[in-house]
């Protein structure tokens, strides 16, 4: 088998290269195949996670590489219910980049770690043959919470944060030269995951909505979880312009990733506060609860027009690559 693109998609390629290669040789005991490990460090919890940026362009509209390297990796460890605490940033650069472009993108770095509570402690660069790319990875570690997928329960209800596939619209926008006003929501959610754990609410699980889409990682929490996910179309949050977007290149805001968009398992009981507290925090303004998990497997929408739809998880590549 030969690597393509889609093995880099999020979707169900994705998830085969992983089970067939990764986890056949890396699993252990602190393996989980969640967006941060949680593994024991003198007597305490830790939670690390690392990534990698590749997007083109480099800045778009609301953000940059830059950006998304510290919100991506962040929201990864927020995933946790912990503190975020401590990235790493290695660069590496295609000869004839652009030392300005690399100024604005490590400014831009150091303005999103500072919103997000962070420090940028430690990296490398190297330099390779190419025409001026610019690709960063990142890594992240910080003290882990309680909060796990698997403890996500029949009955819990599923909030999203925010309007769903704005950064791939963006950057989809970008990349075909459509002139519009969707911006990408590249963004740490340090607040809104602090305001939850804070309140001592149980919440089930949390995952940032990326690659994918919501329809992948709904796909991924039913399964760890063993429950079907039940979501309402009516219920969707998502941007006029986006959607716009979607009906004229046929494309389905379920499968658009987001940079800044958390989802939110929590017993029902509980789901009208969560999302009231969501609601009150930066970048939740358009949260709302779209459905909830219930007995059996897979994701199913309840449609506009009363029927039922099955929602898989992403195949194929999801382009462009929005990270």
């Amino acid at each position: 088998m030969k690597i393509k693109l889609s093995h880099g998609g999020g979707g169900t390629e994705t998830a085969r290269l992983v089970d067939e290669i990764f986890i056949k040789h890396f699993t252990n005991p602190y393996t989980r195949l969640n967006d941060a490990a949680v593994l024991p460090f003198d007597g305490k919890k830790l939670m690390f996670t690392t990534d990698g940026f590749v997007v083109e362009p480099l800045f778009f509209p609301g953000g940059d590489i830059g950006r998304l390297a510290v919100c991506g990796t962040v929201n990864d460890l927020l995933t946790t219910g912990g503190k975020p605490l401590y990235l790493s940033a290695s660069f590496i650069l295609e000869e004839n980049a652009d030392t300005g472009d690399l100024e604005r993108i490590a400014s831009s770095m150091r303005a999103a770690a500072d919103e997000a509570g962070i420090y940028i402690v430690t990296g490398d660069t190297k330099v390779i043959s190419g025409n001026g790319g610019v690709y960063v990875a990142a890594a992240g570690v910080g003290a882990a919470g309680g909060v796990d997928v698997a403890h996500i329960s029949e009955g819990d209800a599923i909030i999203v944060s925010g309007t769903i596939g704005d950064h791939h619209a963006c950057i989809l926008s970008a990349r075909m030269g459509i002139t519009n006003n969707i911006k990408s929501d590249a963004a740490p959610l340090t607040d809104m995951v602090s305001a939850l754990t804070e309140r001592g609410l149980p919440v089930s699980g949390l995952r940032d909505i990326t690659r994918g889409g919501l329809a992948t990682v709904l796909n991924e929490l039913a399964q760890a979880a063993g429950r079907m996910a039940e979501i309402d179309e009516t219920a969707l949050p998502v941007n006029g312009e986006v959607d716009g977007l979607c009906k004229i290149l046929g494309l389905d805001p379920l499968y658009m990733g987001n940079e800044g968009k958390m989802l939110v398992a929590i017993p029902e009981t509980y789901a009208d506060e969560a999302l009231r507290l969501i609601k009150h925090c930066k970048y939740g303004e358009n949260a709302a609860v779209i459905g909830r998990f219930v007995k059996g497997g897979g994701v199913v929408m309840n449609t506009k027009l009363g029927g039922k739809r099955k929602i898989p998880a992403l195949t194929g590549e999801g382009l462009p690559r929005i990270c």
